[in-house]
């Protein structure tokens, strides 16, 4: 039996033993990431994560330098938004606040700099949606934008100085958890990436309470089953803990019920099916 025929119908959990297993791998691909050299440095070192992560900050640089030769008309405005990604996927809110980076800037003073940081493919935007329905696209906002990195070893690499996080001692602590990284932040963007390479365009959805003065409700990601005749939409929202809460999705289909397919839970335990919520582990979600 394969993954997709327990995502898509039997619905059963892999034996314990081999679920571990996957985790471990799936762990071990977050830090090491997927370019070659990367990959080719860990296996060649014996899975010495300090050899990878060498590998990992020559491709950063390379990409920063590649960031140095384009137009000088919008050159700053990449590289600040390069530069901070790791800084605003650590925060809870994730998405790009412009008067941040600079004071009155807007988010339209950055269309540029957004495509050009996807198609380089070194970002992948996610935008978000305001009312998820047929054609997400139809109600995407050019302000609410996420900018993840499109490969999640270097942003691990990114995120640290060289003199935090290059080490192989660090990074076993790391995949232990026995360090303080935010694995939010990585367990979200890997997730990213993988709907992206699955052909997702990436949207999230919000809404503000104004008498809570917050949002109370929190989508992740949203994808659609494309279908022209039965089209459903398919809320995810991304755990990288055990204890967790499920508040955001229940309202989100209690709003959007006839529209959603079904809702989905990325989190790190093994696959089950809870309050009419599939939540699988999140190697499995390249069968989404």
């Amino acid at each position: 039996m394969d993954i997709y025929t327990c995502v898509s119908s039997v619905k059963e959990p892999l034996e314990r033993g081999i679920h571990n297993k996957a985790m471990l791998l799936f762990k071990q691909y977050m830090l090491v990431g997927g370019m070659p050299m990367s990959v080719v440095a860990f296996l060649e070192s014996r899975k010495d994560f300090g050899k990878s992560d060498l590998e990992k900050r020559d491709i950063l640089e390379l990409y920063r330098n590649d960031i140095m030769k384009i137009n000088a008309q919008y050159r700053s405005k990449v590289l600040a938004i390069f530069d901070q990604i790791p800084g605003l996927l650590s925060r809870h809110e994730k998405r790009v606040v412009f008067n941040r980076i600079v004071e009155n800037s807007t988010a339209d003073q950055y269309e540029e700099t957004f495509f050009w940081l996807s198609d380089s493919m070194i970002c992948n935007e996610c935008r978000r949606v305001s009312d998820p329905n047929v054609g997400l696209s139809l109600t995407e906002s050019d302000t609410y934008i996420k900018c993840y990195m499109g490969d999640t070893g270097l942003l691990v690499s990114h995120a640290f100085d060289e003199n935090e996080l290059f080490e192989d001692e660090i990074y076993k602590q790391v995949l232990a958890g026995k360090l303080g990284l935010n694995e939010g932040m990585l367990y979200e963007n890997v997730i990213s990436q993988m709907l992206v390479a699955n052909g997702h365009r990436l949207f999230f959805y919000t809404q503000y309470n104004e008498e809570k003065k917050r949002n109370d409700i929190e989508i992740d990601f949203i994808i659609s089953n494309k279908s022209k005749t039965k089209y459903k939409i398919f809320p995810i929202e991304v755990k990288s803990g055990t204890n967790y809460s499920v508040k955001s999705l229940i309202k989100f289909k209690e709003k959007y019920g006839s529209r959603i397919g079904c809702g989905y839970v990325i989190h790190t335990r093994n696959l089950s099916v809870k309050e009419d919520i599939i939540r699988i582990p999140p190697y499995m979600t390249i069968c989404l």
